[in-house]
């Protein structure tokens, strides 16, 4: 029986595995190694650490791990989760199981892309789902918010802040925009392009121009998705987890879920999904889950 087993080894994984074995604490920490962020070539927005590529920080966050002889790493997918006697057991695809007295989830989300032609092709180096992360890089450049209902106006009027040539592409899909926001859209010299895309076209290292179906062209280099609904670990809905309308996990203090004993931290939970944000949400659920066992054991 350990006392934690943590499954993701991103920013929130790797965090709070180094807070939990600073404290002393047998932690086994198992990743898959198939991060969303794989495609991406840097990470931006984190402190010390600005455009370090995503695999040379997951590299750094191993190599801090090696001076804490309590924490195991194992490259190992895992397949199921139950609660079982007070404390938690997770399988593994390779049909070894494991069990802790506590499990943190930082599982990160699945994303889902339009079915755009080039999208995926682009995925990380032109169409984004953050323009906190990746705008700067594409300051004053053609950018297109991709999105509809809701949300539309939002990030279009968003994108302003990197760039003063920004077009509202909504795909053929309804939107809830009002007289009022086409004409506030508008004030702010945003194009509102409602015909179907066909393709995303570029060279080899980034996109410069979307085809509608119409046959019309659009310069673009960069598009930036609409929060959408993602999907969640299956870890997360074996267990009971409560979830939001887009998929996440809405975390109560220190990442506690609604299942006792079980945390969820980094994308997957509530807030922004900066990796910066993920890593601290990983030290304060590794906080929280060392407060509750110390507290077992000197009850």
């Amino acid at each position: 029986m350990r006392d934690v087993i943590i499954v993701g080894g991103g920013p929130a994984g790797l965090n709070a595995a180094l807070i939990l074995g600073r404290c002393r604490r047998s932690v086994l920490l198992c990743d898959k190694g198939e991060p969303r962020n794989a495609c991406t070539p840097r990470t931006w927005g984190v402190f010390t650490r600005d455009g370090t590529p995503p695999f040379e920080l997951r590299a750094r966050g191993h190599a801090d791990l090696e001076r804490y002889e309590t924490v195991e790493r194992r490259a190992a997918e895992a397949v199921g989760a139950r609660r079982l006697d007070g404390a938690f057991e997770v399988r593994f695809s390779d049909g070894r199981s494991e069990r802790a007295r506590r499990l943190i989830l930082a599982t990160g989300l699945h994303q889902n892309l339009p079915e755009v032609e080039g999208f995926d092709r682009y995925w990380g180096t032109g169409v984004h789902s953050c323009p906190y992360c990746d705008g700067f890089e594409s300051r004053d450049a053609p950018l297109v918010a991709y999105a509809h209902g809701p949300g539309a106006k939002g990030l279009a009027l968003e994108l302003t802040v990197w760039s003063r040539d920004v077009t509202l592409c909504t795909d053929g899909q309804p939107t809830d925009l009002t007289d009022d926001d086409r004409e506030r859209l508008g004030r702010h010299c945003i194009r509102i392009v409602e015909t179907p895309l066909l393709r995303l076209e570029g060279d080899e290292a980034c996109p410069s121009r979307l085809v509608l179906r119409d046959g019309s062209t659009l310069p673009c280099r960069a598009v930036f998705l609409m929060p959408a609904e993602c999907l969640p670990s299956d870890l997360i809905r074996d267990l009971g987890c409560e979830l939001t309308g887009k998929g996440t996990v809405p975390t109560r203090d220190y990442e506690r879920t609604n299942v006792p004993g079980l945390f969820v931290a980094g994308d997957a939970s509530r807030r922004v999904q900066f990796a910066v944000v993920a890593a601290a949400e990983g030290a304060m659920a590794a906080f929280a889950v060392n407060t509750e066992l110390l507290r077992e054991d000197t009850r």
